[in-house]
């Protein structure tokens, strides 16, 4: 390998890290980032702005802040060395009246003369202070002479101390003198108009969000087969015209619903016709083994058929409403029972949940069918929490193979072993079951069963 082919390997694995980096900084950001729309929106309005008052005040706390401060700083230390060259080059009276009349006259500052001797220690100085770091750097810049400073003591006033040939001199400066001490008032309407902005963009916000929420409330209501609540589009135009679609596709729903229900109800009313007259015909030809396998072929035509325009009707014209959820599975066992099975029952949590129950029923009765069909024990267990209800039927039976699990939702798909017509049925119970559990936005789903058989699980919000 030559050397550029190595440069060009070495740059393609530092290529590859960063993508990596780049990659996994990205998954950790988003995993961290709120998923909701209003609290991703107002992230979108408080970000920059914050980011933008941010630097505006880092610009102004370093440009007008600290330069009007140095210079007011500067002025004043520019006075109090004016006062030492008069101290020292002009003859004084022994109480000193006059370079302490000119002080608080002419320049604004209390001057007193202490003692020569040792300053004081230095005292505790403020977390955050400009002024005690900018008068520090002009006194010794100007002066060049021992000082001591006290910003903290007097919240009005500045005390600096300097130490002369022949005493101390003692200085009191009014703080807004050396101090640009009305910049809060600046911070502070900055952030007055950030919170007011805030305020108006949550107020704004929520108007905003709540069409879309009301939206989300009637699709969720409407895919679950339950009233859909009062609901008209409002909101912005791109919401509208969602909520305009859905309303427009819900109508041609409920109306392709309703021709499919009015054919249906014309073709179980003309087969059943049928049917009844084959019963009557029956009836009259008297009895025998021939006139027995032909009734019991018309019965199973007229169950074949109650299965055939339950699943094609799908149970679509029954409305939602609070069940009893764990009396509704007694009443399974209660059945199961009687037609002699060994049946056990147990609900946890509060049993009241909105479904539609006559089809809710019939698709846990579907359930308890197959396992009655080719199982003894059966265990039939429900759980309600705080988002969803669980109801699972467990059996001791053969169970189904795993590679065949889904398969059998298909349409009249039966297994090898239900395939004999002393069994019964059409190979249409888990898929009513299904389609009834997806109506009420939920899922049907097969597993392994404690009991040694087939675990069949439904699961639906509540």
């Amino acid at each position: 390998m030559t050397s550029v082919d190595a440069h060009h390997s070495t740059l393609r694995s530092a290529a590859e890290r960063v993508r990596s980096l780049w990659s996994g900084s990205a998954r950790w950001l988003n995993s961290r980032m709120p998923k909701g729309l209003y609290v991703r929106s107002l992230l979108i309005i408080v970000t920059p702005m914050v980011i933008l008052q941010s630097v505006v005040a880092f610009v102004f706390m370093e440009r007008h802040w600290n330069t009007v401060t140095r210079r007011l700083s500067a002025a004043v230390t520019q006075d109090i060395a004016a006062l030492i060259d008069v101290y020292q080059t002009y003859p004084q009276d022994a109480a000193r009246a006059t370079i302490k009349r000119i002080a608080r006259d002419r320049l604004g500052l209390a001057v007193d003369f202490l003692p020569a001797g040792e300053l004081p220690p230095p005292g505790p100085k403020p977390f955050f202070s400009l002024l005690d770091q900018t008068l520090s750097v002009e006194i010794s810049k100007q002066i060049a002479r021992p000082f001591w400073i006290d910003t903290v003591g007097k919240s009005a006033l500045v005390e600096i101390r300097i130490a002369l040939d022949d005493s101390v001199l003692r200085v009191f400066a009014r703080r807004n003198a050396a101090y640009a001490s009305n910049s809060h008032i600046f911070l502070l309407w900055m952030v007055g108009t950030s919170l007011v902005l805030l305020t108006v963009a949550i107020l704004f916000l929520r108007n905003q969000i709540k069409p879309i929420l009301s939206l989300t409330d009637a699709v969720e209501s409407f895919g679950k087969g339950r009233d859909v609540p009062p609901f008209r589009p409002r909101g912005a135009r791109e919401v509208r015209q969602a909520a305009g679609a859905f309303i427009e596709m819900k109508r041609r729903i409920e109306r392709t619903i309703d021709q499919r229900t009015t054919m249906l109800a014309g073709v179980s009313h003309d087969l059943r016709t049928v049917l009844t007259r084959f019963k009557l015909e029956l009836a009259l030809i008297g009895d025998g083994p021939e006139v027995d396998a032909m009734k019991k072929d018309v019965d199973e035509m007229a169950h074949m058929l109650e299965d055939y325009l339950a699943f094609a009707r799908g149970d679509s014209g029954e409305q939602s409403e609070e069940t009893d959820i764990a009396a509704l599975l007694e009443q399974l066992q209660a059945d199961s029972e009687r037609n002699g099975h060994k049946t056990t029952v147990s609900f946890y949590g509060r049993p009241l949940v909105s479904v539609r129950p006559a089809a809710f029923m019939r698709c846990l009765s579907n359930l308890v069918s197959n396992a009655a069909r080719f199982a003894d024990a059966i265990a039939i267990t429900g759980h309600r929490d705080h988002r969803w209800l669980t109801i699972t039927v467990d059996d001791d039976g053969p169970g189904i193979p795993v590679e065949m699990r889904e398969e059998v939702f298909k349409p009249f798909m039966r297994l090898d072993d239900a395939r004999n017509q002393d069994q019964g049925g059409t190979g249409l119970g888990l898929a009513i079951a299904l389609d009834i559990a997806r109506s009420h936005g939920g899922d049907l789903t097969l597993g392994e069963s404690p009991l040694g058989g087939l675990r069949a699980t439904v699961r639906v919000p509540v």
